[in-house]
């Protein structure tokens, strides 16, 4: 897989913190991941680890969002 594909992580039906795992699993080997997430708490939770990380964090829309390594 290229370096600047992103990892897609399919969480949906997962309550946290899984979806959060599953991210930060991921991104152990990858400079960007696309995560699909549909518990609510998962936004606020990823942005969280986004920040803890140094990582950027976008939501694309209600249950899709990205994470990846700035600089």
């Amino acid at each position: 897989m290229p370096a600047n594909e992103p990892v897609s992580v399919n969480a949906r039906g997962m309550k946290c913190p899984w979806p959060v795992l599953r991210a930060a699993r991921a991104m152990r080997g990858a400079d960007a991941v696309l995560v699909e997430a549909d518990d609510p708490i998962a936004p606020a939770e990823l942005a969280a680890l986004a920040k803890a990380q140094g990582w950027s964090f976008e939501a694309l829309d209600e249950d899709r969002f990205s994470l990846r390594r700035t600089g």
